[in-house]
């Protein structure tokens, strides 16, 4: 994924939370029980540190001095990270099957791994 695609992605999703997270408090405060509206929010506020923590990575990727293989898998573990975490909060909030709250901790593995391999791009830079 080049960088240019990183940022997109990142503004992208981004963009969504903010979406998201006005449709949570216009659409579904009445609609849900405060215990799943809370679950919402929840996946859009991990969404919005992960869409700025792409946009970083991204931009990270301009400079010369970053192990570029680091910061792809940085970026690749956060999407799939938002993916998990934030999309398995979202279909819980919205369906309340309960297993689906199995999955937000595969999403935030993926976070994790994502500042690691983030942390190593800056540990094993040339600057």
């Amino acid at each position: 994924m080049s960088y240019r695609h990183i940022l997109i992605v990142g503004i992208c999703l981004a963009g969504l939370s903010i979406v998201l997270g006005a449709f949570a408090a216009h659409g579904l405060k009445q609609i849900l029980t405060a215990k799943y509206l809370n679950t919402f929010e929840i996946g859009v506020r991990y969404q919005m540190y992960h869409a700025i923590a792409l946009i970083i990575v991204g931009l990270a990727g301009y400079l010369e001095k970053f192990k570029r293989v680091y910061l792809s898998r940085a970026a690749l573990a956060f999407v799939l990270g938002s993916t998990l975490f934030s999309g398995s909060l979202y279909l819980l909030a919205l369906t309340q099957i309960k297993w689906l709250g199995m999955i937000t901790p595969i999403g935030g593995i993926c976070f994790v791994i994502g500042w690691t391999f983030f942390l190593f791009a800056i540990i094993k830079s040339e600057a």
